[in-house]
């Protein structure tokens, strides 16, 4: 049965550390309109209610920034993923910060409790930290850790009040209770920026990460293959797309946390696009464009874009 689009605008910033990537989706928009496209047009949407005004709240959770209303935001992109795939539609989420990754995770993993999911992360950063190891207290770098369900306790730095305590645990158990997937389903792709308590996890968990240099020297193709082999007993695949994959010095700065010697939007379009002809792909998401910090107009979301598009064009497919 063939599935339809529907494109999930989640325009929430407060997991993040930069003010702007609200503006995202709307610079995405503006990226369409300059070329020319009626993309926007094409596909029905729906938007997520946010709490972006809690940016001005002075937080008590200093190791897990505004944590209840992230918690609160990531519960409702839940819902909104569980409700379109439960109506038979490809959820395509558009976010602002990356800590929404959860919220899609969780409700992937809710509509499909029974499922094998398999995660493919592409991105500059593990996003493994926890309340407890965080050096920043953004929650955009924690929602793998929660999707897995690990604090790291043993990298800790931080002395986390029992109110932070309480809402990671809620975090870790939205939608359904426990971890949403295994270490071994999950596998980063252009990951370049880590601190030392997530290059302990990954190394102890043995996450595999694709990084630049290898995919251009085994070769992107042979690389994704790889990829696919590895998660071969997952019945589906979510694709998280953080722009911050890209290299800033060849597209943009347009993003919270840009890192250099990274993708460019084909090598990007290319991954993306042998992963959904694995016919396992179930939810796409798009996240961390930051207008605001865009030195050059709009160039990263005119990137994003691209991507976008292309990979929108190979997403109708039936999916058992």
């Amino acid at each position: 049965m063939e599935r339809l689009i529907k494109l999930i605008k989640n325009r929430s910033d407060i997991g993040g550390s930069a003010r702007g990537s609200d503006l995202g989706i709307d610079a995405l928009e503006i990226a369409a309109i300059n070329r020319g496209s009626d993309y926007f047009n094409q596909y029905t949407f729906e938007d997520v209610k946010t709490h972006n005004e809690t940016i001005y709240d002075k937080t008590q959770n200093t190791f897990a920034k505004r944590i209840e209303f992230v918690l609160e935001q990531c519960t409702r992109v839940s819902y909104a993923v569980k409700r379109n795939l439960e109506a038979h539609f490809f959820p395509i989420v558009l976010s602002g910060d990356h800590s929404s990754a959860l919220g899609t995770i969780s409700g992937i993993k809710t509509e499909y409790p029974d499922k094998t999911l398999g995660v493919i992360w592409i991105d500059a950063h593990a996003d493994l930290h926890s309340p407890y190891t965080s050096p920043s207290g953004n929650i955009h770098g924690m929602p793998l850790a929660a999707a897995l369900g690990f604090d790291n306790r043993k990298c800790q730095i931080n002395e986390v009040i029992q109110e932070t305590q309480q809402h990671w645990e809620e975090l870790k158990n939205i939608g359904i209770e426990g971890a949403k997937l295994t270490p071994e389903h999950l596998i980063y792709f252009g990951v370049r920026d880590t601190e030392e308590a997530e290059d302990i996890q990954i190394a102890e968990l043995g996450i595999k990460n694709f990084k630049v240099e290898e995919v251009r020297y085994k070769g992107l193709e042979n690389c994704v293959e790889r990829a696919l082999a590895q998660l071969i007993h997952c019945d589906m695949i979510y694709v998280s797309f953080d722009v911050d994959s890209m290299d800033c010095d060849l597209i943009s700065n347009g993003t919270g946390t840009p890192v250099s010697k990274g993708f460019d939007q084909y090598e990007i379009i290319a991954i993306i696009n042998q992963i959904i002809a694995s016919r396992k792909v179930v939810c796409v998401e798009v996240c961390e464009i930051n207008p605001l910090l865009d030195t050059k107009g709009n160039k990263m979301a005119e990137a994003a874009f691209e991507v976008l598009e292309q990979i929108t064009s190979s997403l109708i497919l039936p999916f058992e």
